[in-house]
């Protein structure tokens, strides 16, 4: 009889435990916005990814200096009938509304990158607001688009990022993980290359920058995408997946 109740005692004890243990995990949802799926996509109301049984690819290309190499990437993006994302910052769109009003009329999707390229984790709201905000006021005015990603500039971002972005209607975005491809940094066409292509998976974000380097690489990057099995597409559509 003694065993009995013991019995029922330690079921009762485990059953609170996971009841407890449920309710923090809830809880913990609400107040901290912490976000996952099974795809483990979104962490803290950030995007790492599309879903990784989508077989999409999206090539993430942000942009904050210069227009050397941009044509011969359109053109490249053309001649495999891919569109992609480009992330721009403001102080560039100024400079070279011309290329910005190019590269929507190529068919490509724009996502703000800030306006001053800042540290957006060292932020604080109103700052975070000016910048992503400012940006998208001048690209709705230069082109007439209302942008809804925003990719924080070297990665940077803060809870303010995130809730600000948030209010603006805006998505954040980060790169996958290993599919940085360092190409500001590192000017060598086949790191870059194995960087982009090396063990893709689905709902891969792949970052890169208009830079000579990745210009010469980016044919074979995207042959190599699609040799594996994968379809390129914006950043928009990969995300549409994860619905899916």
């Amino acid at each position: 009889m003694k065993t009995k109740i013991w019995t029922v005692s330690l079921r009762r004890v485990v059953c609170n435990i996971l009841i407890v243990a449920m309710l923090t995990i809830v809880s913990g949802t609400a107040v901290y916005g912490l976000n996952y799926v099974t795809s483990s996509t979104l962490y803290n109301g950030v995007y790492y990814s599309g879903n990784e049984n989508s077989k999409k690819v999206s090539l993430m290309i942000n942009v904050y200096w210069g227009t050397e190499y941009l044509d011969e990437m359109l053109d490249i993006l053309a001649e495999n009938d891919v569109k992609t994302t480009f992330f721009v910052g403001g102080t560039w769109a100024v400079k070279e509304s011309d290329m910005l009003r190019k590269i929507f009329d190529s068919g490509h999707e724009i996502g703000n990158h800030g306006y001053y390229h800042k540290d957006q984790g060292t932020l604080s709201t109103s700052k975070n607001h000016e910048e992503i905000y400012n940006t998208h006021k001048l690209v709705k005015e230069l082109i007439g688009v209302d942008m809804n990603l925003f990719a924080p500039p070297s990665g940077s971002y803060n809870t303010k990022t995130v809730e600000v972005a948030t209010e603006l209607g805006y998505k954040t975005i980060m790169w996958t993980e290993g599919r940085d491809t360092i190409d500001w940094r590192d000017k060598d066409s086949e790191i870059i290359y194995q960087r982009a292509i090396k063990n893709c998976k689905g709902g891969d974000f792949v970052l890169m920058h208009p830079t000579e380097a990745t210009k010469n690489a980016l044919d074979r990057i995207i042959k190599a995408i699609r040799e594996q099995g994968f379809e390129l597409c914006t950043v928009s559509e990969n995300l549409e997946a994860e619905n899916n």
